[in-house]
């Protein structure tokens, strides 16, 4: 990854546009910013959530509050709690997501 051609510039989360992804359970509502290819989003899963999905995209994810549980294909479970981020590459270990009461996340992809 690269930043380039980014302007200084401050983002007020609460004033940038909100979509809603359902989930095998639940829903997802994100708050996404593009600089140039990437991705910068503030992601609320509702309590219950499980993706719909294994997901193969690269992240870099930081819980800011609740509780996150990130599955990997081959079985191992990773609980995260807020200040824990984790990162893997794009084609590195398909992974999915869920919570039991909720999380609120910043991620860059």
């Amino acid at each position: 990854m690269q930043l380039q051609e980014i302007p200084f510039g401050i983002t007020d989360w609460s004033l940038v546009e909100e979509t809603v992804h359902a989930g095998e359970r639940g829903m997802a509502r994100w708050r996404t910013r593009h600089f140039g290819n990437i991705r910068v989003r503030q992601v609320e899963y509702t309590a219950g959530y499980l993706a719909d999905h294994w997901c193969r995209k690269g992240h870099i994810l930081l819980v800011l509050h609740g509780q996150l549980d990130t599955e990997l294909e081959d079985g191992r479970v990773f609980t995260l709690t807020p200040g824990m981020s984790y990162q893997v590459a794009d084609g590195a270990e398909a992974h999915r997501s869920s919570t039991v009461n909720g999380a609120l996340l910043f991620i860059v992809d």
